[in-house]
C-alpha cells in the first residue's frame, strides 16, 4: 500500500496550559491539519478547538476513532503519559507526547515496544533541541569552534512553578520535581552535544513539604511536596566529558537556561534550552571579545517536534527527537534520582545514537508533503 499523500492529520488529547503553544504552531504548518482536540473535560476541548480554529473536540475515544487522525498529541499530565501513549498506539496512531516520556523504565520500554510491534512511531519532548538557536550552537560546537568539547555546566534555578501555575500540584508529586520536570531539555541538550550519558552520580533535597499556590482561582491552597525539590549532579559521558547539573526550584534568585560547553579550543555559552530562539556566544582561547552567532533557522517553537515527526512518517526517515532519544534521557534522570537516592554512582545502562541536525534551511512553515 502506497504512503498517505498530503497535510499529516493530527489529534490532540489534552486541553491544558501548553496545549494553547502547541495549537499556536501547528495550525499554522501546512504539512499537518489538526483535525480535533479532546480533554476529559470535553467543555475545555471545544474551548481550545475554538479558540484556534479546530474543526473537531470531544472526548478522548473519539478522536481515536477517527481515522483521519494519523498522529496523537499526548498533553496529558505525566502520570498519564504511558496509559494515553499506549490507547493511542492500539488505535493504530503513531504518538507525540509531551516530557517525560514516562515516569519509569518499565513502562516506557512497554510503550515503545508497543509502537515497535505495531509499526508505529513515538517521538517525545522537547522539540526545543530542534529551534533554531540550539541548532546553531551545536553546528558551531560539531564544526569545531570550541574544539573538542570537554565539560558542561547546565544550572535551573527558580523559587518553584507554584508562583505562577495556577494548577502546580502535579510539578511537586511523582512524574515532576526539576528533574523530571526541567531535566529533559537540559539533558537532552548535552546528549546533543557529547553523546549517551555513562554514568552519574548525585544529590538530591527537599526545601519544604508543602508549598501554597501565589496566583489564579485558586490563590493560597496548600499542597503537597513529595519529590525532591533541588537536585544536583555529575554526568559523565559515554564518548567523554563530563557535565555538572543543578535543577532547583528552591533558588529565591533565579538563575534559569545557562548551559556552558567548555572545549579544548573555548567556551560555548548556549542559548536557554527552554526556548527555541536565542544566541550563542563563543568565547574563544586568544580572544578578548566573545563572537556572538545569531539563530540561523526556523521561528517555530513547540509543535515543530510534531512536524518533524510527520515528514520522517511520510518520508519514512528517522524521527530527530525520537523516543529512543527520550527514553535514554528518562534512563539518565532515573538513574540521577536512585544515585541520590543510595549515595552511590549509577551506570546509565541505555544508549542512543545521536540524530543528525537539521538543515539550517529547514522550514516548517513551507509545505513539502
Amino acid at each position: 500500500m502506497s504512503a498517505p499523500l498530503g497535510p499529516v492529520g493530527v489529534g490532540v488529547i489534552g486541553a491544558g496550559v501548553i496545549s494553547d503553544t502547541y495549537l499556536e504552531n501547528l495550525t499554522g504548518f501546512p504539512d499537518v491539519r489538526v483535525l480535533a482536540v479532546a480533554d476529559l473535560d470535553v467543555e475545555r476541548a471545544a474551548a481550545q478547538a475554538a479558540k484556534h480554529g479546530v474543526p473537531g473536540s470531544g472526548a478522548v475515544a473519539e478522536l481515536l476513532a477517527d481515522p483521519a487522525v494519523e498522529i496523537v498529541v499526548n498533553l496529558t499530565i505525566p502520570a498519564a503519559h504511558v496509559e494515553v501513549g499506549l490507547a493511542a498506539l492500539d488505535a493504530g496512531k503513531h504518538v507525540w507526547t509531551e516530557k517525560p516520556l514516562a515516569l519509569d523504565r518499565e513502562s516506557a520500554r512497554k510503550l515503545l515496544d508497543r509502537a515497535h510491534d505495531r509499526g508505529l512511531r513515538v517521538a517525545s519532548a522537547p522539540d526545543t533541541v530542534l529551534g533554531a538557536g540550539l541548532q546553531t550552537a551545536r553546528r558551531a560546537v560539531e564544526a569545531g569552534r570550541i574544539g573538542e568539547p570537554r565539560t558542561a555546566l547546565a544550572i535551573f534555578q527558580t523559587p518553584g512553578p507554584e508562583r505562577w501555575h495556577p494548577a502546580p500540584e502535579f510539578l511537586f508529586q511523582a512524574g515532576g520535581g526539576p528533574l523530571l520536570d526541567m531535566g529533559p531539555y537540559y539533558l537532552t541538550t548535552l546528549v546533543q552535544l557529547f553523546g549517551p550519558v555513562r554514568r552519574v552520580t548525585a544529590t538530591a533535597d527537599r526545601a519544604r513539604d508543602t508549598r501554597v499556590i501565589a496566583k489564579g482561582p485558586r490563590a493560597g491552597t496548600e499542597f503537597a511536596v513529595t519529590v525532591p525539590t533541588t537536585v544536583m549532579a555529575l554526568v559523565e559521558f559515554t564518548g567523554g566529558g563530563s557535565a555538572q547539573l543543578l535543577l532547583s526550584f528552591d533558588a529565591v534568585v533565579a538563575r534559569t537556561g545557562l548551559v556552558e560547553v567548555g572545549g579544548t579550543l573555548g567556551t560555548a555559552v548556549l542559548p536557554d534550552p527552554n526556548t527555541f530562539d536565542g544566541s550563542t556566544a563563543l568565547h574563544l582561547t586568544g580572544l578578548d571579545d566573545p563572537e556572538t552567532l545569531a539563530p540561523q533557522g526556523h521561528s517555530a517553537s513547540r509543535g515543530t517536534g510534531v512536524l518533524e515527526l510527520a515528514r520522517a512518517i511520510r518520508s519514512g526517515a528517522v524521527e530527530r527527537a525520537s523516543g529512543e532519544l527520550a527514553y535514554h534521557v528518562l534512563d539518565a534522570m532515573l538513574s540521577i534520582d536512585e544515585s541520590a537516592a543510595t549515595g552511590r554512582t549509577v551506570d546509565v545502562t541505555s544508549t542512543v545514537d545521536v540524530p543528525p541536525a537539521l538543515p539550517e534551511d529547514w522550514d516548517p512553515r513551507t509545505g513539502t508533503l
